[in-house]
């Protein structure tokens, strides 16, 4: 299956000092094993920034602009970027409007944009219920993802 994977996925990766930095090396881990097709787009990286920029004190990684951009980099490499396409602003403002999207929920509109216009079938994030407002998106918590799986 193809997966895109949600940048507090990334983010957890990113940062070994956070406790759930290995809940998402396992599931990354075993989709990769399943064979599973793990994705970003451009939303995930902007959001990584983001986290990565802001202070620890304010909830973020505490990176400069160089070690982010150095980060940014290892994760382009390691997984394909679904880039924009064309009409991705309109199913967003459709989906913003259809759901009533208030606030940082908008965000979500643009992954479930970029997936609608991909085709893409799964969502990895330990946010699963800000996703529920969506038919149609199966999401995956990296935590259910490492209980439920097992590797031969």
């Amino acid at each position: 299956m193809t997966v895109l994977l949600d940048a507090n996925t990334i983010v957890r990766l990113a940062d070994p000092s956070d406790p759930l930095h290995p809940v998402a090396l396992a599931a990354v881990g075993i989709l990769l094993t399943r064979g599973d097709m793990l994705n970003i787009v451009p939303q995930t990286l902007f959001e990584f920034w983001v986290v990565a920029t802001r202070p620890r004190n304010r909830n973020g990684l505490g990176m400069t602009v160089q070690e982010t951009r150095s980060e940014v980099k290892e994760i382009k490499a390691s997984y394909p970027v679904l880039l924009d396409l064309p009409g991705i602003y309109d199913e967003w403002e459709a989906l913003a409007v259809r759901h009533a999207c208030h606030g940082k929920v908008a965000h979500d509109a643009r992954y479930v944009a970029a997936i609608n216009l991909h085709g893409v079938t799964h969502l990895l994030t330990f946010n699963t219920g800000d996703f529920a407002r969506f038919p149609g998106i199966t999401c995956l918590d990296p935590a259910t993802v490492t209980s439920t799986s097992r590797i031969p």
